[in-house]
């Protein structure tokens, strides 16, 4: 595609609901645990008799959601390819509702739990497809920033879960506080799902269906039409839609003939970097430690020696403050570059956490105002650099470096990589931070030092390039480039990569490709 439109940005910008979905279901537990009102009714005591109880109750509760959110995206691929993009976030939005109805509604400690684990598996889907979708819609040059709006989005719902458990903080009714925030998680998923009727289905899932004409429309609509898109172009001057129908068509037809089977994400050397580069930037995003500090933000503030309704203000101008980086970085992201990005976002995030612990090792417990006020300054810094480096080009990188044909279950499995390690980091962190307070935070700065010398060296390119031309980056052959004449021009490239390819990986039924074009 060319630049990007109104109806680029307007159906890109509304899919990322589905990103507020997850923002908010994923923070409103850090709210929650801030309100006095779920700790009474569910007779929790956060000191004294019973805390060891309070601790593993909160762990199960971050680790459940976590644990479900590994199953959900895991399975993508079942749900993303044989519904299609748009009916799977419709059928989504459908289990969050029900899901964020059962936690408002609990009775019993038990209750909830499941609640949250159901509200796991469903935003494990919804993080997983909504980026999968933007990307399949947006144009090369835009890419980054209109995918980088489901990181924006996140955001959003990071910083209206914090406001809103701000607010409930001073309900008078104990119960209303915490039901009324954990009923507001159904408010997002309601407004997509209204809307995804209105959104058009992904042509390139389209293509895989042999749904070419509505591919083809989709993609006219798509485009900005500074080119004829009538269908009446001729075959030496195609317009820029049915060159890129033309490109992704052809490169769907290279795939499935090197097709090697169900495994060859693992058995192809190609897709195994691939699979590699999607889940190392998903799980070393999380290794910075951004969930742990988001969920017990208010306990990390207790220990600063702050109580009452500060830390939830805090929490809040935290979020609001990365949310506003989230946008800016989005914005900023095809200009920069992902590895650039990711690399600074990395290192930056070593520097917050490092200053970070000092301060708890130093002033934690105390009544220095100077300690525990550069304490939340170096917080507040985390939050902005994660949010301008991490939080949207981290999903922007992951969904762009798998074909079409394994995109779904590519993004699946590095998201299910996201929550396996916050299910890891998240599950130790009361018991880590009870027993051994500030040294938990080392295992957030070793381990990104790592991290970002391995995504500099390593992983390649992709900004500013179509989805089809980034098998190049990992040697792989592309069919045509958008930029070929179509016609015969673009089957003779497709059979010369075709016949490159096979050179290098043996096919019993080599010679039919060449025979058929």
């Amino acid at each position: 595609m060319g630049a990007g439109n109104s109806y680029n940005f307007a159906i890109t910008l509304f899919a990322a609901l589905g990103g507020l979905t997850y923002g908010f279901s994923n923070s409103v537990i850090g709210s929650v645990l801030g309100l006095p009102g779920f700790f009474s009714y569910f007779e929790l005591r956060p000191t004294g008799p019973g805390a060891t109880y309070e601790t593993r109750i909160v762990g199960a509760t971050s680790g459940l959601f976590a644990a479900g959110g590994a199953i959900g995206s895991f399975f993508l691929k079942s749900v993303a390819d044989s519904l299609g993009r748009k009916r799977a976030i419709q059928i989504i939005c459908i289990v969050c509702m029900i899901s964020g109805a059962l936690q408002a509604g609990s009775v019993h400690i038990a209750m909830f739990l499941v609640g949250r684990f159901l509200s796991g598996i469903a935003i494990g889907l919804i993080v997983s497809i909504v980026p999968v979708y933007q990307s399949e819609v947006s144009p090369p040059s835009q890419r980054g920033m209109m995918v980088g709006f489901h990181g924006g989005a996140i955001g959003c719902g990071y910083c209206s879960a914090a406001w809103i458990g701000y607010a409930c903080y001073f309900a008078k009714n104990l119960s209303f506080q915490w039901r009324f925030m954990l009923a507001a998680q159904c408010v997002p998923p309601l407004i997509l799902f209204v809307g995804s009727f209105k959104l058009p289905e992904s042509p390139r899932w389209l293509i895989t269906q042999g749904r070419h004409q509505e591919a083809l429309d989709i993609l006219k609509r798509l485009h900005t039409g500074k080119l004829s898109d009538s269908t009446e172009d001729s075959e030496d001057e195609p317009s820029l839609a049915q060159r890129e129908f033309q490109q992704i068509s052809l490169q769907i037809e290279l795939e499935r003939e090197l097709e090697t089977g169900p495994w060859v994400m693992v058995t192809k050397k190609s897709y195994r970097k691939r699979l590699f580069c999607g889940v190392f930037t998903q799980a070393i995003a999380q290794s910075t430690g951004v969930l742990v500090i988001n969920n017990f933000q208010v306990s990390l503030y207790n220990g600063l020696g702050l109580y009452g309704a500060m830390p939830l203000l805090l929490y809040a101008l935290y979020l609001t403050n990365s949310t506003t980086w989230n946008w800016i970085g989005a914005f900023l992201m095809d200009r920069t570059g992902r590895i650039p990005m990711m690399t600074f976002g990395l290192c930056g995030c070593i520097v917050a956490v490092s200053l970070e612990s000092a301060m708890v090792a130093e002033f934690g417990g105390t009544t220095s105002r100077v300690g525990n006020s550069f304490g939340v300054f170096f917080l507040f810094m985390f939050g902005t650099i994660y949010g301008s480096c991490l939080d949207a080009s981290t999903y922007v990188y992951s969904c762009e470096v798998f074909p079409t044909h394994l995109r779904a279950a590519g993004m699946g499995v590095s998201i299910c990589g996201q929550f396996l390690f916050t299910l890891i980091f998240t599950q130790v962190a009361p018991t880590a931070f009870a027993s051994i307070g500030w040294k938990y935070y080392l295992v957030f700065i070793i381990i990104p030092i790592f991290g970002a010398m391995i995504v500099w060296k390593y992983f390649p390119e992709t900004a500013r390039m179509s989805l089809e031309e980034i098998g190049e980056k990992f040697g792989e052959p592309v069919a045509m480039h958008l930029n070929a004449v179509g016609g015969e021009k673009a089957l003779v490239i497709l059979s010369e990569n075709l016949d490159k390819e096979k050179q290098m990986v043996p096919q019993p039924a080599a010679e039919e490709l060449t025979e058929t074009t």
